[in-house]
């Protein structure tokens, strides 16, 4: 056993951005969830790349400039704690190792990369609430919300 060996993991773990990287079908299209600690309110920009055939394509990027075939089909939302990429009309040809990239303005920490290996057949559907799970109060809502949905039993109608 290295003695030693505990210690660069710390190191690396001190500056760690990125908490996250997660992948599911959204319909048609691929969700990439890159969710992150936010250490700073500097500005954030960000790369969603994907390698394939040993070759690296940009998706959607503020870092660099993104690939035509991507850039048509590719959108990302910026979110508290999350970037989230959405890339329409997945195939199976767009499969590979999907990485996050991320790097606030004027941290000298280094870029924060994460990846992640897509599969379509391995993808799992996505949760309609995740977003909202995040915030409690509205599970809670729901959670409270249903008796009162099945009591109304839609007499109205």
């Amino acid at each position: 056993s290295n003695p030693f060996l505990p210690l660069p993991v710390l190191q690396a773990a001190h500056c760690q951005m990125i908490k996250d990287l997660s992948a599911c079908l959204l319909g048609q299209s691929l969700r990439v969830d890159c969710r992150y600690e936010n250490k700073t309110s500097n500005p954030l920009t960000y790369e969603f790349s994907i390698t394939k055939d040993n070759r690296k394509h940009v998706i959607h990027s503020t870092i660099s400039v993104s690939e035509n075939i991507y850039r048509s089909r590719a959108n990302v939302t910026m979110h508290k704690n999350l970037v989230c990429l959405h890339l329409q009309s997945f195939t199976t040809s767009d499969e590979g190792v999907y990485m996050c990239e991320l790097k606030a303005t004027n941290d000298y920490t280094g870029n924060q990369i994460k990846n992640i290996t897509v599969i379509k057949d391995k993808l799992e559907k996505c949760a309609g609430f995740s977003l909202l799970i995040q915030n409690t109060s509205w599970l809670l809502l729901l959670l409270l919300s249903l008796p009162l949905l099945q009591a109304v039993d839609f007499v109205s109608l």
